[in-house]
């Protein structure tokens, strides 16, 4: 953290807004790709080890089909799952870095995993495609034993290294988003922004209802790239036969379907567990937009199922990756409202930099109501709770000392059992002093 810090550059409040739209842009590449990574390496893996036991050609190609639709090509492997989520981390380091948050850890050992389970699962899909060519090979009559024996023992050691990339690749990629999603859902609640505690986030009831979510949507996403690729795109697949056509067909509807079904409970609880700062009309819209449809993807898969065809392969694909962009875009904007007063701290900054630069000698008005505006506000009012208490029951306490509230904002204490630990706000003493002034004053109405 203290390395990436190095690279942080000041901030005006255009260039954070950019970078909060920038961010969105990022997670559109990453999050579809690695949720297709994710639940499509399972499955082949799942059809790949049913095929061998069973000796079913129509599951192991199938494997082979999907784990090589899925995985694309090494560049966009490097691209959309290692880059994107590297360029998401410089971003969390501008946008956080004065908060002294976890959040950038969580991405960074996410990048981590990540990473080394993309390396693996890309050594499945070729070792898998290799293992596949040697069992051509098997089958040729050859009278020569030692050529025979020698292929025999290639073939299984290729077989076993696609099987032990597979699980561990698996298992990293698993931890990997597991911690990138508590990243993520850090950056909007900002309740949890004092819990320092890698286990207790990591197993919160937010983190894990999003996990849910995503995995639940990895899966849905995975069904309609399926559906997609092996029917719509460029023509589909060709020289399958009607047995191949119609597993892969009633495969991508299942994997589409049984999800679909669990996501809007989870959107759901996902949104009624949102800090109330974090919430807006926006926010809303766009959880009911992924709502509606997912609502209306249940009416492409009724009529793909009951009438057994795929003539709406590429409705159902569009239809769950909006329904992923759309709930990508409200997490964004509930992460924007959530961070108001860090706005306003590295607007501050800014300001302050850009000051020194052009050695400005004229004396910077400082606005104890705007800094309450801008910063308090997001956590407390002067007669109701928001995040912590209201100022009519905490601030007599001072009796008018400016200088003793002064001391508590710039090094907040745990004074308010029940309440969260207030975070440093990072202001300088004369901005501290100016907002304490100004909200010693203004309580005096509501008393």
């Amino acid at each position: 953290m203290n390395l990436l810090d190095k690279l942080v550059i000041p901030l005006s409040p255009e260039h954070i807004v950019l970078l909060h739209y920038i961010s969105m842009l990022i997670f559109f590449l990453f999050v579809p790709f690695i949720s297709i990574i994710l639940a499509g390496s399972i499955t082949s893996l799942y059809y790949r080890t049913k095929g061998l036991k069973q000796n079913n050609n129509i599951y192991l190609r199938f494997s082979i089909d999907l784990i090589e639709t899925v995985t694309i090509n090494k560049s966009m492997g490097v691209m959309l799952g290692i880059v994107s989520l590297l360029t998401s981390i410089l971003i969390y380091v501008q946008l956080f870095h004065s908060a002294n948050l976890i959040t950038v850890n969580f991405l960074i050992w996410a990048f981590v995993f990540v990473t080394l389970g993309i390396i693996l699962i890309y050594t499945y899909r070729y070792s898998a495609s290799f293992n596949e060519l040697f069992n051509s090979l098997h089958e040729l009559d050859n009278k020569d034993n030692r050529f025979s024996e020698e292929i025999e023992r290639v073939r299984s050691n290729s077989r076993k290294l696609s099987f032990k990339a597979a699980r561990l690749g698996l298992i990293l990629l698993f931890i990997g988003t597991w911690l990138f999603i508590a990243g993520v859902t850090l950056g909007f609640d900002i309740s949890k922004w004092s819990d320092t505690n890698v286990v207790s986030v990591l197993f919160s009831w937010a983190v894990i209802s999003r996990y849910i979510t995503f995995l639940l949507s990895a899966a849905a996403l995975t069904g309609a790239t399926i559906l997609f690729s092996f029917f719509y795109w460029e023509g589909g697949k060709q020289d399958l036969s009607d047995e191949y056509k119609d597993f892969a067909r009633k495969t991508g509807i299942l994997l589409t379907a049984v999800p679909a079904f669990l996501i809007p409970l989870f959107l759901l609880v996902d949104i009624t567990g949102m800090p109330g700062d974090s919430l807006s009309g926006s926010v809303f819209t766009f959880f009911t937009l992924g709502l509606l449809l997912i609502f209306l993807g249940y009416h492409y898969l009724y009529v793909m199922y009951k009438q057994n065809n795929t003539n709406y392969s590429l409705h159902i694909f569009i239809v769950v990756l909006f329904t992923i962009f759309s709930t990508i875009i409200a997490d964004q904007t509930a992460m924007i409202n959530a961070n108001k007063e860090q706005t306003y701290v590295l607007a501050q900054n800014f300001e302050n930099v850009m000051s020194k630069l052009t050695a400005s000698s004229a004396p910077v008005k400082i606005s104890g109501e705007d800094i309450y505006k801008n910063v308090c506000s997001a956590c407390h009012s002067f007669d109701h709770k928001v995040v912590g208490p209201p100022y009519k029951l905490t601030l007599p306490k001072y009796h008018d000392d400016v200088d003793k509230l002064v001391k508590f904002i710039l090094n907040p204490t745990q004074n308010n059992p029940g309440y969260p630990l207030m975070p440093n706000p990072g202001l300088k003493p004369d901005q501290a002093k100016a907002v304490a002034t100004y909200i010693l004053k203004e309580v005096r109405k509501y008393e």
